[in-house]
């Protein structure tokens, strides 16, 4: 009798075991022939360019690249020593988007620019993106380009800054923005509503630059649980976000699952060891910035 109650109890270890390692356990997200993910190009964009539908010269309009169309090249996958990398020129402007969605999960990856530039970026800062809880067809945003979606931003200086993509809205802790200043997160803060029928823009900074100096290597960490968000740059948060959520006509609906892409977005960036697991609970040192 002992000797089979010793065997339920460590046949029950090890199911709880496996369970765990299921629930916890990185998943590698990038391989040579990108087999997790799918792409969508939009347009090569012009500095002109005000949000309408391009024209050609003799005004018709200009389709968009469309869905797992790789044209010029812009995603590749290259070697940086035993590394594989997801190379993105940002000649037009698009994405690749993981085919599975996520709803609870932590992701992290390490991101750096390259040096090229194009038109519609050729006087700014490098920028890019992981668009997250990404739902619905993409190009329906302003830059026609990318599906409905939370942004963790990538730019020179603002790493981890947010954008709304589309109609999107959500709650961030912030200090209310005075004038045209911008609205800027602050951990300790009460949420201020962001996005598309809410009182503020869709934009609010990080709460401060941790890039990694010089265009190193940066890492990045974007952790999402049941609608909220944080988002964490050299290990650092640099935002704490709530309540996502969509307008969908004057209505507010939950945006709490969805598909992550990475954006091309008119300059050359660089994405590596880009790992991801899903999350049972938000873990304590994780939940102590929504208590």
């Amino acid at each position: 009798m002992r000797l089979l109650a010793l065997s339920l109890l460590l046949s029950s270890s090890i199911v709880c075991c496996c369970a765990q390692s299921l629930v916890t356990r990185w998943v590698n997200l990038l391989d040579p022939n990108l087999s997790q993910w799918e792409m969508y190009l939009g347009y090569h964009h012009q500095a002109s360019y005000s949000g309408d539908v391009p024209l050609d010269e003799h005004g018709e309009t200009i389709e968009p690249v469309g869905y797992n169309n790789n044209v010029a090249n812009v995603f590749s996958v290259v070697k940086d020593k035993d590394d594989f990398v997801l190379k993105v020129t940002g000649e037009y402007y698009g994405c690749v988007f993981t085919k599975a969605s996520y709803k609870n999960f932590e992701l992290k990856l390490k991101v750096k620019f390259g040096t090229r530039k194009w038109e519609a970026r050729e006087n700014k800062l490098m920028d890019a993106g992981i668009l997250y809880y990404s739902q619905g067809p993409s190009g329906v945003d302003y830059w026609r380009a990318w599906m409905l979606s939370q942004e963790f931003q990538i730019m020179e200086g603002h790493f981890g800054d947010y954008w709304n993509i589309a109609n999107a809205a959500i709650d961030i802790k912030a200090f209310m923005p005075e004038g045209s200043m911008s609205a800027v997160a602050a951990n300790k803060q009460p949420f201020l509503s962001f996005g598309v029928g809410t009182k503020l823009t869709g934009y609010c900074m990080r709460t401060a630059d941790y890039s990694t100096p010089h265009n190193g290597w940066t890492d990045v960490t974007l952790v999402c649980y049941e609608g909220q968000s944080l988002h964490i740059v050299n290990g650092h948060v640099v935002m704490v976000l709530s309540n996502s959520r969509y307008n969908d006509n004057g209505t507010f609906k939950p945006l709490t699952e969805g598909k992550i892409q990475l954006q091309s977005e008119g300059c050359e960036v660089y994405y590596k060891d880009i790992q991801i697991k899903t999350l049972d609970k938000l873990p304590d040192a994780y939940q102590q910035y929504f208590d």
